[in-house]
């Protein structure tokens, strides 16, 4: 595979910086208290080097940070979001399951005859999607 460049700004690169600090500051405290002070600490590291208006040293302190979160790293892996996507799913990614659309279909009518409004526009639509289907537009 051909060499990519990364296609990311600096303003970018610097907020991931933040947010991958931030995760790192909660995944070493326990009391919200002490998260929240160490979390003061950081915003004010950050913002104290928000004037610099010159690249090099721009690239300078970004590559100090990400070295500095390096040498910090948890060694426990980090904690996981419940519904988080991906690689490192939650523990509750996919849990709750949508019935399909065609079990409404089987509820008994007395229990349709509580949502009469909802049962007859979807008598209609799927009448109409069957009009659809007989012309060819949906296949």
């Amino acid at each position: 595979m051909p060499f990519a460049p990364e296609l990311r700004t600096h303003s970018q690169k610097v907020k991931t910086l933040y947010k991958t600090a931030m995760r790192l500051l909660e995944s070493y405290h326990v009391a919200k208290f002490v998260i929240r002070y160490h979390q003061v600490i950081l915003r004010a590291e950050f913002d104290k080097n928000r004037a610099v208006c010159d690249p090099k040293e721009q690239r300078r302190l970004l590559w100090v940070g990400e070295h500095e979160v390096f040498q910090k790293k948890n060694p426990l892996p980090p904690a996981r979001f419940p519904y988080s996507q991906g690689i490192a799913a939650g523990v509750a990614y996919g849990r709750e399951i949508e019935p399909p659309d065609w079990v409404l279909d089987y509820w008994h009518p007395l229990e349709k005859a509580q949502y009469p409004e909802y049962f007859n526009k979807r008598e209609c639509r799927k009448k109409e999607y069957i009009k659809y289907w007989e012309k060819g537009v949906i296949r």
